[in-house]
């Protein structure tokens, strides 16, 4: 055994004042007595004329030079050398995704058996080490620094709480290789059961990690698909999969309920390692909202992992958009186009009325034609006759063949305006848009966002150019009613998983958007009008999206998170013969080094013990006999006077 603080043995110099204490002459307090016949041999010593006494045997004498001895070894921190995994600089990635949630280890989540490794790193590292502590979940989130304290690290690691989604392996590694900069000996400690996705891709430049395999068993069933999809006016359908990650067969149960009512079940027997789609046939003909898969396992079935026993659905149809088209003579170009497009409804209005309808459209397209009072919806425009508050329309412009896409947009994706030519148009301006499309140096298709309105506007006839000829043209309306805000406020057709981030698209009477996640939290997000982004996507279930307009609940929609992750419920551990990161393709070593086993909070607790004893002891008056018995006569002694 060695210490860290040798120094302080010289502590144990304040044993010389407590002894000299106990060897001071007593001062005794005067008191009256009838006779000291029976007091002479006691208090003999008490006529000595020195001040000093003989040091006697005392228990509470013994009791604190053990307290200090226990003290001063502590101050010196005495350690052993024991084996650790690495040493110096010490990157930690800790596995907290949610296949580190199963049950395949005795007693204990694979979470708690790496932090177990983890607290044995901390506990023997060297002085001069330093360790920077990385939890690994859907996001790496660093929780230390780079530091010596163990204090510190082992707080961080009682905090860790495992998540319910993957784990962002390539960020983490990169984010931990920054820290070899300026460093003489670094390592990247990850403690994983081995899935690590895309962070086996990459680059040789990534110093290789130091793995500490966790887990024991392979055995899990999971939900990996549940959809349901209906046509506009038609019943729903349902289609649902199950998965064994297993190396046994599995007879399992899938239980659906439909508005949290049990409703529907099938079962089937699963074989190692394979799939088994469960389609129903059948439509579901009664209304729901929400639908939830539970599943349910024969006696013997072995699954070590709860989160992927459950998927969530909402119903979810083609939707259909509403448009309210107005042209001023009749252009069959764009009235073909829009009955061809998917999912669109288009009610014709007549020009000669300059009023809208007071119904709401979720697209108002005005060829030649504007309306008295322009609508608060989206709008598409083709040739505008006059200017608005919105933009403002010039003087005829001459012909141009130099057409080309200026602007990078959703809209002008994959279209291709080279053989484009274009009789006429008109001169367009507006602060609030961008010009995607030029002829010349006038713009003739502008798109933009105003006042939580999409508006797009083509400042030509379309039968003053060769446009609706092209097969550019489908293409091009397409992606404009791709672009404009769709009628459904989310659009999730698959769901999500963790982690993703869920867009979302407030109607333009919308105040705030508020979201509730399974827990029963609430987030609030106001709608000034743009596209909002809600990214706390971290629990599995149902989340209900409310809309609020003037304080009142508008509109509701729920959405769904699910853990439909193979690289998660396929929970085999990984060995570490088997494990490749990097471009380098070697495989990753648990490397054993020298660190040290420290012993002074054991010492600390023994002094704290003694120190108990003592304080009884002081106030028992105990005492052990002297040398020569004098003790016992005292005590005799005393009985015979009070006695008498």
């Amino acid at each position: 055994m060695s210490f860290l603080v040798p120094a302080a043995f010289a502590a144990l110099a304040i044993a010389i004042p407590v002894l000299l204490l106990y060897m001071l002459r007593l001062r005794r307090r005067e008191v009256l007595i009838s006779s000291t016949f029976l007091w002479r041999q006691v208090v003999k010593d008490t006529e000595a004329n020195t001040p000093w006494q003989r040091l006697r045997r005392n228990l509470l004498l013994f009791l604190q030079l053990l307290i200090l001895l226990a003290l001063v070894l502590a101050l010196t921190r005495p350690f052993i050398p024991v084996p650790t995994i690495s040493a110096g600089k010490i990157a930690l990635l800790l596995d907290a995704s949610a296949s580190m949630t199963a049950t395949d280890i005795e007693g204990e989540t694979r979470l708690h058996a790496a932090l177990d490794h983890a607290r044995g790193i901390v506990n023997n590292m060297n002085p001069q080490d330093s360790i920077a502590l990385i939890r690994v979940a859907d996001s790496a989130e660093p929780l230390t620094p780079y530091t010596s304290d163990k204090n510190e690290l082992r707080r961080a690691l009682d905090g860790i709480n495992p998540s319910q989604g993957g784990a962002d392996w390539d960020t983490a590694l990169t984010l931990a290789a920054a820290g070899a900069v300026g460093a003489e000996n670094f390592s990247i400690v990850m403690i994983s059961d081995g899935g690590i996705g895309a962070a086996a891709e990459l680059p040789a430049n990534i110093p290789q990690p130091i793995y500490v395999p966790v887990g024991e068993s392979a055995a899990n069933i999971a939900i990996t698909a549940l959809a349901t999809r209906a046509l506009p006016g038609g019943a729903p359908q349902l289609f649902a999969q199950v998965t064994n990650y297993g190396d046994a067969q599995a007879d399992v149960s899938l239980v659906i309920r439909l508005d949290e009512v049990l409703r529907l079940s099938r079962s089937g027997s699963i074989p190692p390692r394979s799939q088994l789609p469960i389609p129903f046939d059948e439509p579901i003909t009664e209304a729901f909202e929400t639908l939830s898969a539970t599943l349910t396992f024969a006696s013997g079935a072995q699954d070590f992992l709860a989160l992927d026993n459950r998927a969530w659905s909402v119903q979810s149809e083609v939707t259909t958009r509403r448009v309210f088209y107005v042209s001023q003579t009749g252009n069959l170009f764009l009235e073909q186009a829009l009955r061809s497009l998917p999912g669109l409804q288009t009610y014709r209005g007549s020009p000669d009325s300059r009023s809208l309808p007071g119904a709401e459209f979720d697209l108002y397209v005005f060829d030649g034609w504007l309306p008295n009072s322009l609508p608060a919806g989206d709008m598409l425009l083709f040739n505008p006759p006059n200017s608005t508050a919105y933009f403002s329309v010039g003087a005829p412009q001459a012909a141009s063949s130099d057409i080309r896409v200026s602007g990078a947009s959703p809209i002008t994706a994959f279209v291709d305006l080279d053989e484009m030519s274009l009789l006429s148009h008109r001169e367009l301006s507006a602060d609030w848009a961008q010009s995607l499309v030029q002829a010349g140096d006038s713009a003739i298709l502008l798109a933009g966002r105003l006042n939580a309105q999409q508006i797009a506007i083509l400042p030509f006839d379309l039968r003053d150019s060769n446009l609706p000829l092209l097969i550019a043209f489908p293409l091009l309306m397409a992606n404009l009613l791709d672009w404009f805000s769709p009628a459904d406020i989310i659009a999730q057709p698959a769901g999500l998983s963790i982690g993703d981030v869920l867009t979302i698209s407030p109607p333009l009477r919308a105040d705030s958007i508020r979201i509730t996640a399974p827990d029963a939290t609430v987030y609030a997000l106001p709608a000034g009008g743009d596209t909002l982004a809600f990214t706390q996507t971290d629990q599995l279930g149902l989340y209900q999206l409310d809309v609020i307009e003037a304080d009142e609940v508008t509109r509701t929609q729920p959405f769904a998170v699910n853990l439909f992750a193979t690289g998660e419920s396929d929970i085999r551990p990984v060995p570490a013969d088997e494990l490749r990161l990097g471009g380098a393709g070697e495989g990753a070593i648990a490397d054993e080094q020298l660190g040290l086993q420290e012993f002074w909070l054991p010492l600390v607790v023994l002094a704290l013990l003694l120190l108990m004893i003592e304080w009884w002891v002081y106030h028992r008056r105990l005492r052990v006999p002297t040398l020569l018995g004098t003790g016992r006569r005292f005590t005799f002694l005393l009985r015979l006077a009070r006695d008498s």
